[in-house]
């Protein structure tokens, strides 16, 4: 039986999905607050500096990966224009229900595809570029996820990967006092789910750092990663290019 992380708890690795799926179905209609409230708002600037970085073209295909409310898939798919192709993804339901709900409000008619990250059901080399924000750090097995990304992009495209990340040192102590003491409270009161909250601060400690993250995408599939610290360290960007 292989053990993996579920936050701070070790736990079944085939229980992990499952408990991700109810963190998320309990988060999904209120997820926007979630990231204003896990990242005071900033979460918005990040999102924009992704797209920029992009610099996505009229006419290329685009996978948004645990897309969640759409917001990366909608900024994507003014840029393609009507020859692109963006196609909005997430593995839990509901979450993916609330992002097409968002985008048809928006007048956006995208693919919306519930899938697994770590089994994508794409062609291979069909996509020029790939995007997960904030979702990576929630699947069971990262590098068999980004050898999927890797596989579904042609040669040369580019993997996007928006994560909250390690913060710089002076500013831990202050950190982890809100991730810990403040957020599962405002979870309770604003959503009334501490629960998720906690476990979605602990979810991020476990995570890869920037270093280990870059080392981890360029041992499955990228052969050259770069990555951009944001706001101390709270969020970082990984871009990697496919290996030709």
């Amino acid at each position: 039986m292989t053990q993996t992380h579920f936050g701070y708890q070790t736990v079944d690795e085939r229980d992990k999905a499952r408990r991700v799926r109810g963190v998320f179905d309990s988060v999904a209609s209120r997820y926007d607050l979630m990231n204003d409230l896990m990242s005071g708002g900033l979460h918005r600037l990040w999102k924009a500096y992704t797209v920029m970085v992009a610099n996505v073209q009229p006419g290329q295909r685009v996978l948004d990966i645990a897309s969640g409310t759409g917001d990366l898939a909608r900024a994507f798919a003014r840029r393609v224009g009507r020859g692109g192709q963006v196609v909005h993804s997430d593995i839990n339901e509901a979450m993916l229900r609330t992002g097409r709900d968002r985008l048809l409000d928006a007048g956006w008619v995208l693919p919306s595809v519930v899938c697994d990250a770590e089994q994508l059901p794409f062609a291979t080399g069909y996509f020029d570029l790939a995007s997960v924000a904030f979702g990576l750090r929630n699947m069971t097995r990262k590098d068999a996820a980004l050898r999927e990304m890797a596989r579904v992009l042609r040669p040369g495209g580019r993997l996007l990967v928006l994560e909250f990340s390690q913060v710089a040192r002076p500013l831990r102590k202050i950190y982890d006092l809100y991730s810990f003491n403040v957020l599962p409270h405002l979870g309770r009161w604003v959503a009334g789910d501490a629960d998720s909250y906690r476990y979605l601060a602990e979810s991020i400690r476990m995570h890869p750092n920037q270093a280990e993250l870059k080392a981890l995408m360029r041992a499955n599939g990228f052969g050259h990663v770069d990555f951009h610290n944001m706001t101390g360290g709270v969020a970082a960007l990984h871009v990697g290019i496919k290996a030709v």
